[in-house]
């Protein structure tokens, strides 16, 4: 009688156990949300892509950390080619409702293949930027402007140190 106890004590408890790990796991993904961007542009002889899936964790209403990676594909018809490849790392802030602060310190390889013709050289580097960013927050999105404060006009794979963005996070 004393083995029977001590079987459907342990079976309890291990059903206790495997109900309790799988709350545990479904508070975390309860707080994770995915998001990222689409980039495509194409004209006379150019084309571009970019591709950027990014994942982030909500602590709480007003912060939130997060990872991304990114990859794009340009080309210019009998000028250029490039392949940027690259990851970000983002942090998240709403000091109050619907207004929301960031941070993004993003690392991009650059290769870039000039047509023989023009005697340009090829360029494979890596470029840094850190944006700082404020934005209104709507639900699940964002509408803002972001800064590069490492902006280099030589190196960066951005036109500009100021840009718009508009972010979503589901």
């Amino acid at each position: 009688m004393n083995k029977i106890k001590t079987f459907f004590l342990l079976l309890f408890l291990s059903v206790f156990n495997f109900f309790h790990a799988q709350q545990v796991k479904n508070e975390f993904w309860n707080h994770v949300r995915f998001g990222g961007g689409i980039g495509l542009s194409f004209g006379d002889g150019f084309f571009s892509g970019t591709l950027a899936p990014s994942v982030i964790y909500e602590f709480n209403n007003t912060l939130a950390l997060g990872a991304g990676l990114n990859g794009t594909l340009n080309k210019q018809k009998d000028f250029y080619k490039s392949t940027i490849l690259g990851g970000s790392l983002i942090g998240l802030y709403s000091p109050i409702m619907n207004i929301q602060l960031s941070a993004e310190y993003e690392q991009l390889h650059v290769n870039r293949t000039y047509d023989n013709q023009l005697n340009l050289a090829n360029d494979n580097y890596w470029s840094p930027a850190l944006f700082l960013g404020l934005g209104y927050r709507n639900g699940n999105a964002t509408l803002g402007v972001r800064y590069d404060i490492l902006y280099d006009n030589q190196r960066s794979v951005y036109a500009n140190a100021w840009a718009p963005f508009v972010r979503f996070y589901f």
